[in-house]
């Protein structure tokens, strides 16, 4: 096992795309690295410049030194050292289809996989916070909401937006009770679940009521159990 903690902060939504006035799970992740200004590089899962711009507006407030990868093109050609680098990869919401295929055409699981072990901070929200499980429940098929393989950093699967978007809830549990998903986690808009070395370690929200949960089948029903997170001050 490596000598540094390897952490994952996956947020059901939050940060400062979703809450622009509620810094607290941006503040939560950047004080995670446990030094002073940290390096963050955000990554879009497309190259939408208003998001890279409210990045950048968002994290100009923080004492960190923010940068951010698109591949559209990439701003280096050597994506390992540019990753390796960082403290901090914060991923963005969109289609996790879509940004695993183009991630999977630069290396970036590998990158990211080597990353995590050297001690970088994996983090993000939405499709940034699906993709670092074996699975999760997205929304990247219009219509619909599916089970998408994805990096499997972490065990189980992983449903974001768990009180945000209606059809969330009982998608995920149709998709677990019809066996198309494994056992996993959700997160609430404003919640997120911090594991290190593969084991979650805590739920951390910015709003009071946003809750994480647990879910899994037990006597062939799906059984949902709250995991209280800790409210950011």
């Amino acid at each position: 096992m490596s000598s540094v903690p390897q952490q994952i902060i996956a947020m059901g939504g939050g940060g400062f795309s979703m809450e622009p006035e509620n810094p607290r799970l941006d503040r939560y992740i950047l004080a995670q690295a446990g030094k002073s200004n940290p390096s963050v590089c955000f990554i879009p899962p497309a190259p939408w410049k208003d998001y890279i711009e409210r990045f950048h507006a968002a994290f100009a407030k923080f004492e960190c030194r923010a940068s951010d990868l698109s591949f559209y093109p990439p701003p280096t050609a050597d994506l390992e050292s540019f990753i390796l680098e960082k403290d901090i990869v914060y991923v963005g919401g969109g289609t996790t289809k879509s940004m695993l295929a183009v991630w999977r055409e630069w290396n970036m699981p590998a990158i990211l996989k080597k990353a995590l072990e050297k001690g970088v901070i994996l983090s993000g929200l939405s499709a940034g916070g699906i993709c670092w499980f074996d699975w999760g429940v997205t929304d990247s098929i219009p219509g619909a909401l599916t089970p998408l393989k994805c990096l499997g950093f972490l065990a189980g699967s992983f449903c974001p937006h768990f009180d945000g978007e209606p059809m969330r809830r009982p998608e995920f549990h149709r998709l677990l009770k019809e066996g198309k998903i494994p056992a996993g986690l959700a997160a609430d808009d404003g919640a997120a679940v911090h594991f290190i070395d593969g084991k979650l370690e805590r739920a951390v929200a910015s709003r009071p009521k946003a809750m994480a949960y647990q879910l899994g089948i037990e006597n062939g029903e799906v059984a949902e159990r709250g995991i209280l997170p800790r409210y950011l001050e």
